[in-house]
Formats: C-alpha cells, structure tokens, sequence
C-alpha cells in the first residue's frame, strides 16, 4: 500500500511590514538620500579644502580628492553587491562607518600635518575610505526599495513597482543634496562651525539620518542581534563625534603649538585664511598665512628693502602696492618724504588691521597705516586694477607684493592679463616691480613671471636681495611646518629673493638705488649688479603664463 503524499507547508517567508501608503518608503528613503549626498560632498570639500591649506596647490588636492573618490565610489558600488541580502544592516554599518571617517578626517588630516609633517597619503587614504562607503549607498538603498516596494505590490496585488523610475528618484534626491551641501559647506558650515567642528556635526547628523532610517522603517527587516549592533555602532559613532566637538578647541590649540611652536601670539581666522602671529612680546613677530610664513620678523628688512627702494630710482610722488597688508612694504615707501600719495590694496582686512592693532607688528611696521599719505583699498587686486581705478590716476611705481606664483589661487595674479592692467596704472615714467620667488630655487617660476612681463610689453631687468639668515630660523620650534611657496625657500644662493624691475615700453629700467634712498641695512647699488648677474646666469626661455593658460 503506497502512502499517500506528505505535504510539507513551509512557514511564510517573512516580509517587512510596511505602512499601506503609497510612498510611505519612498518619501523617508529620499529624504535621508537627500542629507547623506549633503554629507557626503561636504567631507568631500573638507578634504579639499583642508588639504590646499596644509600641502598647498589646490588644484592638484582638488584633482586628487575628486579623482580617488570617483573610483572608490565605483569600487563601492561592486562591493555593495555582497551586502544586498543584508541591505538594512548593510546600510545602517556603512552610514555608521561614512558618518565616523567622514567626521574625523578634517581632525585626523589636521593631526598628521601638525605632528608627523606628512599628510598626503592620509588625504588619499581618507579619499579612498569616503569614496566606497558612499559608492556602496545607492545600490544598498535601491535594494531596500525594491524589496519594500515587491512586498507591497504582492500583498496587495498591484502592479510591480517601476525600477527606472526608482533610479531617477535615488538619483535625482542625491543630486539635489549634493548641490545643498556645497554650497553650506563655504557659507554656512565653514564660517559658523571651521573646518573641524563642520566636518564633525556632518558626521553626527549623517548617522542620525542613515541609522534612524534603518532602525525606524526598515526596523522588521532586522534580527534581534542586527538591532543591537546598530543601535550600538551609531551610539559610539556619535560619542566619538561628540566628544571630539567638545576637544576640538583644545586640539585645536595643541596642533597649532606643533605647528608654529610654542609662542603663538595670536591667532585668528579672518574668514579669508588663518593669520597666526608668533614671537615673544616686545621682540621681532613672525606672521603667517594660512601655514606659510608671510613675514620674519629679525630679516624682512632684507626683503622689503630690496622689493621697494631700486623702484623708487625715478619719480615716486605716487605708489600703489598691491598686497602689502602687514604695512611692511608701506614702511619703506613712506621713508621718502616726497613721496605724496600711498595706495595699499589688500584682499584682507583682517591683516591690515592686524598689522595696525598688534604693538610688535606695528611697531615693526612704522605704524605705516596710521600715516595719512596712505588710503587702503580692500579687494582682489585684479578687480581692482580692473574696475576701481579711475583714468586719471597714474602712479609713478607700482609694487606687486603678493603670495608667490606657486601658490594656485595667485596664478592670475601673475598673468598677462594682470600685467596689462598694471601698465595702464602707471605713468609715462612710471615702474613696476614684481616678487616673482626665488630664482636659485624656483627658476622656471621665475623666468616664467619675466616671459609674461615682457609679453605685456615690458622691458624687465631680473635682480635679488642679497644672502643673509635663512628664513628658516624664523621657524625653530615649529617641526610640523613646510616651507611654504611665499617668502621662505628651501635653497639659499646668492639672491634669496628673486625680483624683476620693470618699465613700460623698449627701454631698460635703470637698477640702481636712488640718490636720495635712505640709509639701507642690506642693499647697495653694487649689490643689485652683482645679483642682476647671477640671476642672468640662470635664464631660460619660457613661454608667459595667462588667465586660460596658467603656467606656474
């Protein structure tokens, strides 16, 4: 007798129970779509942004954040595959982990510069990091979808949901919170929090938002223990994050000492750059902007001598500086007591009233600012020259004391362009001198700054400051600080600084010290000679750099 067949009823398999409503999943899962893009391109521009500031060029940062973090996103993307059986878990670990690295990384980026002076392969590991948790959101969260919406579609006997159309939500939430976050990131976040304490609140409300989503509506698609180690990851994460908000200012003050040392006089954040003044009270201060050191206070007498006196060879009754918001260059100017009218145009007040405020800068400036020839004018010096000067006003010299070309966001002041406009605010007679870095040491920059000054119709005679203490002294105590692109260099030869003196049209600007200069502690009228042809020595034939074609 054969028995009769056994049917074996299987227990349902369990499905989410989700609310009714159409686009009850949907809506949530966009929103946080939408706050994790914002998120995402917030650590993206902190990276960025950190980075230029620290290592400098920021195009090169910029290309190297965007393009590891494009890969990575993609790398992301296949390794998400692997978690698509555990979507809701998945998700809730990887915003955990986003919202931790993510967070941290603008104070981690920040630490290896100030203690171990490397920070490139840190930038990139981060790059990495970020990128594939980011890259790994999308699939986890179509997946999530599609499961919730299947369920639904089956209980109720509707049609299957419309994937094509689920892609264009994902991605269209993801798009418009990525254009939310970089434009909070330099008005909102960077102004009000600083790049530490910006990156860190990112991270707390990035795991608010993906860890909530998870534990809230895809709550039933979690087993017991899966709850307890979300609900434990994203509670450490935001201890973490918390608590290294609440340290951010002590950090802060301690990297800061490893940097510059220990006799950090002042520092502040001007909403343009970090200005940070070092030195003991009543002796000479070193001033530096944005990490690179601006001013030494026991030699720049060696720079601003040599930058100012062999162009005031001629008449001087009216100077414009360009730069020159420590009053430096203005000192020396003023030194002249024909000298009629001075006009300084800085791009940041904060140093200009800095260097009229701080007693050892003031001092070190001859109080330049309070003298009544001088009017500042603050903005871009390439607006300026552009927009803010009348026909009538000529000036007899023209002194181009700005950041070195090396430094990306200057290219522009060095360019074809902004020669062309400095020409037309000199006189018939008039000069133009320009630090174009130095030529031991940077030789291609600087006879790149003389190719583009010819191009514009100068005539150009190259000459330095003589040899004297490195800048570098000017740092001990501060390990964590690199040389920066500005006034210190690496390489001392025979010109420290390298100049060029210029003069509109065919002839040959005359280099040599006025007969009515004042007593100079560095230079002398020989000293120029010698230098003119050391530098000569070095020349090379470079094509000039302009606005759309930067070559520096």
């Amino acid at each position: 007798m054969i028995d009769p067949p056994v049917t074996l009823t299987l227990p349902p398999k369990r499905v989410a129970r989700l609310p009714e409503r159409p686009g009850a999943v949907r809506c949530p899962v966009l929103v946080v779509v939408f706050v994790c893009a914002a998120c995402g391109l917030v650590y993206e521009l902190e990276l960025v942004a950190l980075a230029s500031y620290l290592i400098g060029d920021s195009v090169t940062q910029a290309s190297v954040v965007l393009s590891v973090m494009v890969f990575a996103m993609g790398v992301g993307s296949l390794l998400a595959k692997r978690l698509r059986c555990r979507a809701a878990v998945g998700f809730g670990l990887v915003e955990g982990g986003l919202a931790l690295i993510g967070g941290c990384s603008a104070l981690v980026l920040y630490a290896a510069f100030a203690w171990l002076g490397e920070s490139q392969y840190v930038l990139v590991a981060f790059s990495l990091a970020i990128g594939v948790l980011i890259g790994a959101e999308i699939p986890l969260l179509m997946s999530l979808i599609q499961r919730a919406e299947s369920a639904r579609g089956l209980a109720h006997r509707r049609e299957p949901h419309d994937p094509a159309g689920t892609v264009a939500d994902l991605f269209a939430a993801d798009y418009v919170g990525a254009l939310v976050g970089g434009l909070a990131f330099p008005f909102l976040l960077l102004p009000w929090l600083g790049q530490l304490t910006g990156a860190l609140v990112t991270g707390a409300v990035n795991a608010v938002a993906g860890g909530g989503l998870v534990l809230w509506l895809f709550r039933h698609d979690l087993t017991p223990r899966s709850r307890v180690l979300l609900v434990g990851t994203n509670l450490f994460v935001l201890a973490v994050l918390a608590t290294a908000t609440v340290l951010v200012d002590d950090f802060e003050q301690a990297a800061r000492r490893a940097v510059y040392g220990d006799s950090i006089r002042v520092a502040v954040h001007t909403g343009l750059q970090e200005v940070v003044v070092t030195g003991e009270r009543g002796g000479p201060p070193d001033l530096f902007l944005d990490g690179r050191l601006r001013v030494g206070g026991r030699d720049e007498y060696r720079y601003h001598e040599a930058l100012v006196h062999p162009a005031m060879n001629g008449p001087h009754a009216r100077v414009l500086i360009l730069g020159g918001g420590d009053g430096l260059a203005a000192r020396e100017v003023l030194r002249y007591p024909d000298v009629r009218a001075v006009t300084v145009v800085e791009l940041d007040p904060g140093v200009v009233r800095l260097a009229g405020t701080d007693p050892d800068l003031a001092a070190l400036n001859a109080q330049a600012f309070r003298d009544p020839r001088v009017t500042v004018a603050y903005g871009d010096a390439f607006t300026w020259l552009r927009t803010s000067r009348s026909v009538q006003e000529r000036y007899d010299v023209v002194i181009s004391d700005l950041p070195d070309p090396g430094i990306t966001p200057s290219a522009k002041l060095y360019s074809e362009e902004f020669y062309g406009l400095a020409a037309g605010a000199l006189s018939s007679e008039g000069r133009l001198v320009v630090h174009a870095g130095s030529a031991a040491a940077h030789p291609r920059t600087y006879w790149t700054v003389d190719a583009t000054l010819r191009a514009a119709g100068f005539t150009t005679r190259p000459y330095g400051s003589p040899s004297g203490s490195s800048r570098g002294e000017a740092r001990e105590g501060a390990p964590g600080l690199t040389a920066g692109p500005d006034r210190s260099t690496r390489s001392w030869g025979t010109a420290e600084w390298g100049f060029l003196l210029a003069a509109p049209g065919p002839q040959l600007p005359a280099l040599s010290l006025p007969a009515d200069a004042p007593h100079l502690r560095s230079l002398t009228s020989d000293s120029l000679v010698a230098a003119e042809a050391h530098i000569e020595a070095t020349r090379t034939g470079l094509p000039p750099s302009t606005l759309v074609h930067p070559r520096y």
